[in-house]
């Protein structure tokens, strides 16, 4: 059975288990689209200063967010954040597959219609890893700075 607050809670309200509203979490994860797209679009350069900017940036707000809004579990919501990249990631890899390996030429493996298929089903669960672990070390960091600021607040 489901409580009153869970069944008439809209996305636009407070999720009790992750303390944000499910569209901010959506937002906060859409963060880290600016550096896939540029990247993917070759207009950013692979190690430069402007990449790490855009790559850290979105993490460090999600850990901000959390930390800032007192979530229940910062990791918890931290981690659902970077899932919801991780999601957001694959499929910006999938809509811009052609023009991020126009330089090189698209990848294939053997030949025949699936030859670029099996690339592209391989980048799928890399692209999930990655933005899922993303989550995973920004939520570790939400919940140390989480567990640090009770601390201090306690002892006030």
């Amino acid at each position: 059975m489901t409580s009153t607050t869970e069944s008439s809670a809209t996305p636009t309200q407070k999720r009790p288990g992750l303390g944000l509203p499910f569209l901010a979490l959506i937002g906060l994860a859409a963060l880290g689209l600016p550096r896939v797209i540029l990247h993917d679009l070759h207009l950013i350069p692979e190690f430069g200063p402007i990449t790490w900017v855009l790559a850290l940036a979105p993490v460090a707000i999600w850990i901000v967010v959390a930390v800032a809004a007192k979530v229940p579990n910062a990791f918890v919501t931290v981690l659902v954040i970077g899932v919801i990249f991780a999601v957001l990631l694959v499929a910006t890899h999938q809509i811009l597959w052609t023009q991020a390996f126009a330089a090189q030429g698209l990848p294939t493996v053997g030949t025949g219609a699936a030859a670029t298929v099996i690339p592209r089903l391989a980048a799928i669960p890399s692209g999930l890893i990655t933005g899922t672990l993303i989550g995973v070390i920004g939520g570790l960091v939400a919940w140390g700075t989480q567990a640090l600021t009770r601390r201090i607040a306690a002892k006030r």
